[in-house]
């Protein structure tokens, strides 16, 4: 497999005022596509507004910032208008209905990692616009609207006629946006910053992990994802998925470096993380990663709601199940070596602090 895995950053789509979208590409990043993976990010400014759309993929949503208020709209269901902040993780099945609102000074920021497996564009998310100059809206003739609406003929033509801004627009500092309803977050939200961890390592790093149990839809989006924050001078133990997905990491802060290893024992990547960074680790390949000195955070998903991790270093690692002398063999080492081997990292487990 010869293909480029460089972490790449996003380029802007669209957006002016109220806001910018930002995607990467299949064209830049060659994984997306072959891996049906979509990956963008939304920034709205104070009173912006990202305009009601539904997408031809499934996604999770990921706040990196800011705070604001989301809508979704699940199928024969009524809105539900939810309060999201920094660290909020929710899960959107394709063809559900969005909007996103940012009613702060600080500007709200929203990851969006999904599978394209069903997109028009693989590797590319493709979102239909309700409303906007480039809405449904403003496709449809004033006849169609009229008869579809049952509406004025002016009234119909007032609709059409009025559509403007493309995917966002700002909105007038006096105008009232739905309240958020604070019920509305059960079973739709799971904020990373605060849930339980399922690995706390001293010194070494913590991680949350989202699945069925913490995020029911992320069982209808067939996605997993884990908000993972390495300590600084930490590694993360080499390993893999052992169920045949592939995860894609965004870097949200701090740096380290990574490497890679694939088919036939080669390094198909070495190189240095930063904030902004997104890189695809392919299906079975080996993957590990050294935060510099003030640490590194990564969001990933995992393209299965319920993930399988091999660690090959560390006391859950795969060699520790493996014999002595199944070791001294394959390794080709004396049975010394291999007793230093197997003695060391009993104790820890995914991540390894920092040596003294």
């Amino acid at each position: 497999m010869d293909v480029d895995l460089s972490p790449k950053l996003a380029k802007k789509v669209y957006g002016e005022n109220g806001g910018q979208y930002f995607a990467w590409c299949p064209s830049d990043l060659k994984m997306l596509g072959e891996g049906n993976i979509g990956a963008s990010k939304l920034a709205l400014e104070r009173h912006g507004f990202a305009l009601p759309r539904y997408s031809d993929s499934s996604k999770v949503a990921y706040v990196l910032q800011g705070s604001g208020v989301a809508g979704i709209v699940l199928p024969e269901k009524e809105e539900k208008v939810i309060a999201i902040r920094k660290g909020d993780a929710i899960a959107i099945p394709f063809g559900v209905i969005s909007w996103w609102y940012n009613n702060y000074d600080m500007e709200l920021v929203v990851l969006f990692l999904g599978e394209t497996s069903k997109a028009h564009k693989p590797g590319q998310f493709t979102d239909f616009f309700l409303t906007g100059s480039n809405g449904q809206m403003s496709g449809f003739t004033t006849e169609f609207v009229a008869r579809a609406w049952d509406l004025e003929e002016k009234v119909a033509k007032l609709l059409v006629e009025k559509q403007s801004g493309i995917g966002i627009v700002k909105l007038a500092e006096t105008f009232m946006m739905p309240e958020p309803k604070p019920e509305d977050r059960k079973d739709m939200v799971l904020n990373c910053e605060e849930a339980p961890l399922d690995v706390d390592v001293k010194n070494g790093g913590r991680v949350v992990v989202l699945n069925t149990k913490n995020l029911p839809l992320v069982g209808e989006v067939g996605l997993g994802a884990d908000l993972v924050k390495l300590d600084g001078g930490a590694m993360c133990s080499p390993g893999f998925s052992c169920d045949s997905a592939l995860q894609v990491t965004y870097v949200v802060r701090g740096s380290g470096r990574v490497q890679v290893v694939g088919v036939d024992g080669k390094r198909v990547l070495e190189t240095t993380l930063k904030a902004g960074n997104l890189f695809i680790v392919p299906r079975f390949f080996v993957v590990s990663k050294i935060a510099d000195p003030d640490g590194m955070e990564w969001f990933s998903i995992i393209s299965t709601p319920n993930p399988i991790f091999t660690n090959l270093a560390g006391k859950t690692g795969i060699w520790k199940g493996l014999s002595s002398k199944v070791l001294e063999a394959a390794l080709n080492i004396p049975s010394d070596a291999e007793q230093q081997f197997r003695s060391k990292r009993n104790l820890d487990a995914v991540f390894f602090p920092p040596p003294n």
